[in-house]
């Protein structure tokens, strides 16, 4: 597994040894897979289709009201300096460029990630320190290292000058005095809301348990959100935490003693006042661990995902969340056929298409679904998506036309309607 950057963002890569094994017999390099390879290239080509895509599917994992909404939509993912001489992929090149300039409390930029990679770099040699990011380096040497870091100069670690524990506190020195937190104030809303997500039990009623793989699944797609220096910059740092924290038996450092260090430099915003600060601290703390727990997951886009991106450069039919994926693998159902038709339904953009849809899996639940929590959920779900004349109207209290996210983004009820059918098909 290697690192790549595709338009300044860092992704990760599969390299095959199929020519290193002499299976080409040509002599020519390993083959580079990267699995998000069409996930990346529709966010550069495609932005405001890449953008409805993770939004619609956050928007189904957890329940932001229309400020919060507004907030994520208010942030594209673009890519500054991206050129079309890039290509689609970026060498790691741009980590060895020292461009003269202040680094510290400046906005991020890929110079200023370049400069801070030294001391990532040699950090992750020095995972073994007692205390490593707890105990405070020495104040002289530190203002040395941060005068050589924003004139740009190459680091010669190597000669001894700086104790670990120096580059460690300078480290998080830089992420607290960047103008705003690594993860972005605008993403605040919805962290808090990832760190609640919890388990329901068969009466459909909240457990104290964490639901980690929606957790997961929806930080994938919120940091996909992020600006793409923003995104490199914390891919580096939650792994060398995750490192760190593998050697806590050395260096008595968890990934939540970790998140303690970390959290008011990552995540804390910088407007919240004491009172709201006090009352969400222990989830932003926990919230700190989960990134580094989980650090090797939260960067690969969810297979649904990946899937609807090559499919979009396929120009075939479309892929939009989890479940559609998942019916892909069912087979031999009594129900499949009613599945296809209905889903030629939605692609056909006809509104009287999409009522008959609705009435027939509206029946199928109805009539077939046992009583459950889930039942109900997909019942209360089709209320909200449903047209007059639809059994759904008839038997529920219409939604207000006033509803935050359709109004914020129209593509997303397509989406989600879409997506709804093919869940109860699967069901």
């Amino acid at each position: 597994m290697y690192l790549c950057i595709y338009r300044g963002t860092v992704c990760n890569v599969v390299i095959s040894q199929e020519s290193e094994t002499g299976g080409s017999g040509d002599g020519r390099p390993p083959i580079i897979f990267n699995p998000d390879f069409f996930v990346e290239k529709l966010r550069h080509e495609r932005p405001e289709a890449f953008t409805e895509l993770v939004l619609s599917n956050i928007t189904q994992l957890i329940h932001l009201p229309g400020a919060e909404f507004s907030q994520l939509l208010d942030e594209e993912p673009k890519t500054p300096n991206a050129t079309a001489a890039g290509g689609f992929f970026r060498s790691f090149n741009f980590l060895k460029r020292k461009d003269k300039g202040v680094v510290f409390g400046m906005p991020l930029t890929e110079e200023g990630i370049a400069q801070i990679y030294q001391l990532i770099v040699f950090l992750s040699k020095n995972l073994h320190v007692e205390g490593l990011f707890r105990v405070p380096g020495n104040s002289l040497r530190q203002q040395t290292l941060r005068e050589q870091l924003n004139s740009g100069a190459d680091i010669a670690f190597s000669s001894g000058d700086f104790h670990p524990n120096d580059v460690a506190t300078l480290l998080k020195s830089f992420l607290g005095e960047l103008p705003e937190p690594l993860l972005t104030q605008r993403h605040l809303h919805a962290h808090l809301k990832i760190t609640s997500l919890s388990l329901f039990d068969d009466h459909g009623s909240k457990t104290s348990l964490p639901d980690k793989e929606r957790q997961i699944e929806a930080l994938q797609l919120l940091l996909m959100l992020l600006p793409t220096a923003n995104r490199s910059l914390l891919k580096l740092l939650l792994d060398l935490l995750y490192h760190t924290a593998k050697q806590q038996h050395k260096n008595r450092m968890s990934a939540h003693n970790l998140a303690l260090m970390f959290a008011p430099h990552v995540i804390w915003p910088n407007n919240m006042n004491a009172t709201d600060l006090q009352e969400n601290l222990k989830k932003l703390n926990s919230g700190m661990a989960f990134l580094i727990k989980h650090s090797q997951k939260i960067f690969r886009a969810p297979v649904y995902l990946r899937e609807h991106a090559r499919l979009q450069f396929a120009d075939t039919s479309m892929i939009h969340s989890k479940d559609d994926l998942e019916l892909l693998s069912v087979s031999g159902s009594p129900f499949m056929s009613a599945c296809k038709r209905s889903a030629a339904r939605v692609r056909s953009d006809s509104d009287s298409h999409t009522e008959e849809a609705l009435r027939e899996l509206y029946r199928h639940v109805t009539h077939h679904m046992p009583n459950s929590a889930k039942k109900k959920k997909l019942i209360r779900q089709l209320g909200k998506q449903s047209t007059p004349g639809t059994p759904v109207n008839e038997n529920t209290t219409p939604t207000s036309k006033k509803h935050m996210r359709s109004r914020s983004f129209g593509g997303l009820i397509k989406v989600m309607v879409a997506s709804l059918q093919v869940q109860l098909c699967v069901l």
